[in-house]
């Protein structure tokens, strides 16, 4: 178990007043109806879909679920737009039912709910995804009440798939830039996620909210993207010097605090006084993985509980490597995910790779 967690304060009079707490997790709600399948077929092929199933995806409602599974008594707030409709509704009823506030929660009259079809493939756990942006698309900085949130934190994603956060600013670069720059102007501590996509979108749009970021907590398919250095060899293998060098050039594009990325084989954290620390994944039994969809999700959540919580940055990747490990055990993305004493206990049962 780690050790006894100590708080963090913004400021002297934060510190003596002790007034903001908990998480404002902003960005995508989506419903995501998954699909497992017993393959996946080439164009103009057929595979059979063997079992369906609906629940919550995207950002907003998977790592604001898994905080809030993580320690109930957390304040976890969810920011963001629903279509008017009943897939909304479900989004909704699925997070308060999970001690998710959602009064800041927004619904749009003009677009559907986002949807996104999850194919999973049985045979090796892999997902694909068909997206619709629907309401997401309308979300934008004009529907967040940045002075009535009184959080610590101040999450937002996915950069890449937010179409008005994504939009250009003449002063900050993007609105998401300019987003991050006002909830710091509150005194929230503030961190982003992106979306992995194909494409040379990564440093136009994702560059310019880095100076506004104290920590980042991506991939090491995003982390490359934005970055421009392989993460892995021509091999497939995964290179550590090579992530920490991505790590320093987020540091070098703005970021103030942490730099944190997570792939299938291990967690890197690089801290702002140079301190590069990895930690292996859980080597996890043949048949124990369901599905991967929100594992980087639930990854962020144990590390955004660790750095409120003041844990070291070692105890921070054991705790998010096995949030990721509880996610990877259901076929959706929050099923799996457990409070903080079971989901350590992982680290106690299985080896690391």
């Amino acid at each position: 178990m780690p050790k006894q967690p100590k708080k963090c304060y913004n400021s002297p009079m934060e510190k003596a007043l002790n007034i903001r707490k908990g998480f404002a997790i902003a960005g995508n709600l989506i419903v995501d109806q998954i699909k497992m399948t017993d393959g996946y077929p080439e164009c103009g092929m057929l595979v059979n879909i063997t079992e369906t199933g609906m629940n919550v995806g995207g950002l907003a409602c998977n790592t604001a679920v898994g905080l809030k599974k993580l320690d109930g008594t957390l304040p976890v707030l969810s920011l963001g737009k629903t279509g008017n409709d009943g897939q909304g509704e479900y989004i909704k009823k699925v997070l308060s039912g999970n001690g998710v506030d959602i009064k800041h929660i927004l619904a749009e009259k003009n677009k559907p709910t986002s949807f996104t079809d999850v194919m999973t493939d049985i045979n090796t756990g892999s997902r694909t995804f068909f997206h619709y942006r629907g309401a997401n698309a309308e979300f934008g900085i004009g529907d967040i009440d940045f002075d009535g949130l009184n959080t610590k934190f101040f999450h937002i994603g996915y950069a890449l798939l937010l179409d008005k956060f994504d939009a250009q600013d003449a002063e900050y670069g993007t609105v998401m830039a300019r987003a991050l720059k006002t909830a710091q102007g509150k005194g929230m501590i503030t961190s982003m996620d992106v979306v992995s996509e194909s494409g040379g979108r990564f440093k136009k749009v994702v560059t310019p909210s880095l100076k506004y970021c104290d920590n980042i907590i991506i991939n090491e398919i995003e982390g490359e993207g934005i970055s421009g250095i392989n993460a892995r060899d021509e091999s497939g293998k995964i290179l550590p010097e090579h992530i920490r060098r991505i790590c320093e050039s987020l540091f070098q594009a703005g970021v103030k605090g942490n730099a944190v990325i997570h792939c299938p084989e291990a967690g890197f954290w690089l801290n702002n006084k140079g301190g590069f620390f990895v930690v292996p994944s859980l080597d996890l039994p043949k048949g124990y993985i369901k599905g991967t969809v929100g594992a980087g999700d639930a990854f962020a959540a144990g590390t955004l509980y660790a750095l409120y919580n003041g844990m070291s940055e070692r105890e921070g990747l054991v705790l998010a490597s096995c949030a990721a490990a509880c996610n990877l055990s259901a076929e959706d993305s929050i099923s799996g995910m457990r409070g903080l004493a079971e989901t350590m206990e992982l680290d106690k049962r299985y080896g690391r790779k």
